[in-house]
């Protein structure tokens, strides 16, 4: 491994990137393993359980391109809103061999955010579930269609309509075989103003999902659960089309609750767990109360915020899986970095792991966009094939993002070691400015996770007539614990100046579709049952 002088590290191209799309790599697998069980999951409506074999997708796949192409031109944009029913993958796969773009939207989105997604993204089919959950999704898709005389809403209980009898073999045969060619459309989180299209490529995703998990060595025919959302690209690039690389099984959740998903963990004999902190913190607390023993992993791989490091250890010594760290966001298609299970015992803890190949990654000043020094934190960017095609109908966003290099500045801050490994030290617009000191909010939380007492915590910052900002921390609590206590705890583990001073105790918090805490909306809730305001 080179020994970096600068926080620049060149791309590692000694893997070879693979030209297939996302059709391709179904169709090579379904006559390598046509007998291989590839999905499990529940139906739309009855919540049936449905088992696909790879020969039984891609024919399933086959069949939703056939009408798909009866609906749409290639090209179009085929938005797909639902949750996490077994038609949700099958819909993806059939959208790419058709040639049209899938538009990947939330079910929980109201009127007003559909229909924005809907005129955004100039959708021609809007595909979408009955409901989620209590949301009267058929209610809502009828509304978004008044006005829209362009847009076909079809709903996945209407199947005749979005899969054929049978397969076309002049559409099959059409398919497409550029991996440059655009193939989803992904909305990012929205934490500030109206969210923005992300358009990604076939070799972006095949690529992205095959080195994250020969990265992590996912062993090969692997059986993996996927509990997270199929509307993003942890859930429907490395979620699905990793074991579809790996020739392995996706077990789909359609809604996450602990004690139901580690049931079918040690049913399904699962050895591989995709997860966000959130869902793999419910688990071992839900394992915790069980007097039967836990199902067993091979690896656990997951991001989207700090994964502290006792959560690490904890899914270690309860699951016994290797943990791997990934970082990354939706430009990048989504995975940058991940911890190895080869990785020293400092990394594995401390940082979000080694970029995969393939991609230039430097930290630069984000004032002067100069490359910083070794271990000197900065806003991390990153260039390579995976990253988006651009912000669709948005070209200011996409230039003020993708600098005159080719760089995506990824708004996160960070280090890089001499080796290319990054620490994370926040967000660029999370900093909180107290009395002219930079505050990154992610290592006071990490700090307050490693308290007993403490499940999690978010930490922002709230105006102040005489510092500007001062520091406040909204903790989710396993047991009653004082100020003073998670003070002395501080105390002990930070500078003076980035010890919390308000104190919260956390309700519902706002959140991304990723389960990422909207800070900027923090602020108007103090007083509310969201952010209880503890006392000394």
């Amino acid at each position: 491994m080179p020994v970096l002088t600068t926080s620049y590290l060149p791309a590692d191209n000694s893997p070879g990137l693979v030209e297939l799309t996302v059709p391709a790599l179904l169709a090579q697998r379904a006559a390598e393993h046509p007998d291989r069980l590839a999905l499990v999951g529940t139906r739309h409506g009855d919540g049936a359980e449905v088992r696909l074999t790879y020969a039984e997708l891609h024919d399933e796949a086959a069949r939703v391109a056939t009408a798909l192409r009866r609906l749409a031109r290639p090209g179009d944009h085929v938005a797909l809103w639902a949750p996490n029913v077994v038609e949700w993958v099958v819909l993806q796969h059939g959208a790419a061999l058709a040639g049209v773009v899938l538009v990947a939207l939330n079910p929980v989105l109201r009127l007003a955010e559909l229909e924005y997604a809907l005129d955004h993204s100039r959708a021609s089919v809007l595909l979408h579930a009955d409901r989620s959950r209590d949301h009267d999704m058929a209610a809502v898709a009828q509304a978004a269609a008044a006005g829209r005389p362009h847009l076909r809403v079809v709903s996945l209980a209407d199947r005749a309509t979005w899969q054929a009898q049978e397969a076309d073999p002049v559409v099959v045969g059409s398919a497409p075989t550029d991996p440059d060619l655009p193939v989803m459309l992904q909305y990012t989180s929205g934490t500030t103003g109206n969210p923005k299209g992300v358009l990604l490529r076939h070799r972006s995703l095949v690529n992205v999902a095959r080195l994250t998990v020969e990265y992590v060595d996912v062993p090969a025919g692997a059986v993996t659960i996927n509990p997270l959302p199929m509307f993003h690209t942890a859930a429907c690039v490395i979620g699905t089309l990793g074991p579809l690389w790996l020739g392995g099984t996706e077990v789909l959740v359609e809604q996450f609750a602990a004690l139901p998903v580690l049931e079918t963990m040690r049913r399904e004999q699962v050895e591989v767990l995709f997860f966000v902190p959130a869902v793999l913190g419910a688990l071992l607390e839900a394992q915790r109360a069980l007097d039967q023993p836990p199902p067993r992993l091979a690896v656990a791989l997951g991001g989207a915020s700090n994964l502290p490091a006792t959560m690490i250890e904890a899914t270690e010594q309860v699951f016994g899986a290797a943990v791997t760290n990934l970082f990354g966001q939706t430009e990048l298609a989504p995975v940058l970095t991940a911890t190895r299970p080869g990785d020293t015992r400092e990394d594995k803890l401390r940082t979000v792991g080694h970029p995969l190949p393939h991609v230039d990654v430097k930290v630069v000043d984000p004032a002067s966009g100069e490359v910083v020094p070794i271990g000197v934190a900065g806003e991390i960017c990153a260039r390579g094939y995976q990253q988006m095609v651009e912000y669709l109908h948005d070209p200011a966003a996409t230039a003020a993002t993708v600098d005159a290099d080719g760089f995506v500045h990824m708004g996160d801050l960070g280090s890089m070691d001499e080796r290319g490994y990054l620490t994370l030290t926040g967000r660029l617009k999370d900093i909180i400015i107290r009395g002219g000191e930079n505050i990154a909010p992610a290592g006071v939380e990490t700090c307050l996770a490693e308290h007993p007492a403490v499940v999690g915590a978010t930490v922002f910052g709230l105006p102040d007539d005489r510092m500007g900002e001062v520091v406040a921390a909204a903790v989710h609590l396993r047991e009653d614990v004082t100020e003073a206590e998670l003070v002395a705890h501080c105390r002990e583990r930070l500078s003076p100046y980035k010890v919390p001073t308000r104190w919260f105790v956390a309700g519902e918090l706002p959140v991304t579709p990723t389960g990422k805490v909207q800070k900027f909306r923090l602020a108007a809730l103090v007083g509310t049952p969201a952010l209880r305001e503890l006392t000394i």
